[in-house]
């Protein structure tokens, strides 16, 4: 099944449930600061490739479909352009708000080689949560280029213990270098996503597209032939 892309997004477009057998949409919207690979974890998943040459705040919508539990699942994966925190404030632009919004789980990406973008995290799950104040939406923290060691200024116990405080999951991942890991990451949150999703029943989706005869009319239908029925009968017995 190939991906479907669809460039600069200033609204996000729906995938058709209709090209999907099960008619089921799962929505991520993939947030974190500029620059900590988003695009080349979203790719990664999606097509098991590593590009590292993207272009920067695409704000591009992927959608293809993937197999959950045995089922055919239609998924739409909306990567963000990146976050900036100015003192207290997290300046958000409005597709970020729109993506959050619209998502049925997040994905909160930060680099091992930026300590900023590790910094705003708590900031993107506040904004997360205040949006879908309920708590149904699945949260999910990538530690991503955990490769560049040599250049790393965040450990991973710091990750941890942030993921813990927050009440989400943890995942170190390498964009770059291991496909599986950045693949576990996203199948476990789409499994998660999945489970709270209920199922689509076809026949009654099918069934409600032809409505069936209200019941006075069926009523009505057997008045009429039991009058059929009751007048043949007379003539019968009068000859």
């Amino acid at each position: 099944m190939k991906m479907r892309l669809i460039q600069n997004m200033s609204t996000i477009a729906e995938y058709p449930a209709t090209e999907c057998p099960s008619g089921r949409v799962i929505k991520i919207a993939v947030i974190g600061g500029s620059g900590v690979g988003k695009t080349a974890l979203v790719v990664r998943f999606l097509t098991r490739r590593f590009i590292g040459d993207y272009e920067r705040n695409a704000g591009t919508l992927y959608s293809r479909q993937i197999q959950i539990d045995g089922e055919q699942v239609a998924i739409q994966v909306q990567d963000t352009p990146g976050d900036q925190v100015n003192g207290h404030n997290l300046n958000s632009n409005e597709q970020v708000k729109r993506s959050i919004q619209w998502a049925d789980a997040v994905v909160l990406v930060y680099s091992i080689t930026d300590c900023k973008s590790f910094e705003i995290i708590s900031h993107l799950h506040q904004q997360v949560r205040h949006t879908h104040a309920d708590n149904r939406v699945p949260i999910i923290i990538v530690a991503n280029k955990v490769d560049l060691l040599h250049v790393k200024q965040v450990e991973p116990h710091q990750g941890q213990k942030l993921a813990n405080m927050l009440g989400c999951t943890f995942y170190e991942v390498s964009a770059s270098e291991n496909y599986n890991d950045v693949y576990n990451a996203f199948h476990v949150l789409c499994k998660e996503i999945s489970k709270q999703q209920a199922p689509v029943n076809t026949e009654k989706r099918r069934s409600s597209l032809i409505p069936r005869p209200k019941s006075p009319n069926m009523q009505d239908l057997k008045r009429r032939f039991k009058q059929a029925l009751s007048a043949k009968v007379r003539t019968v017995t009068s000859v």
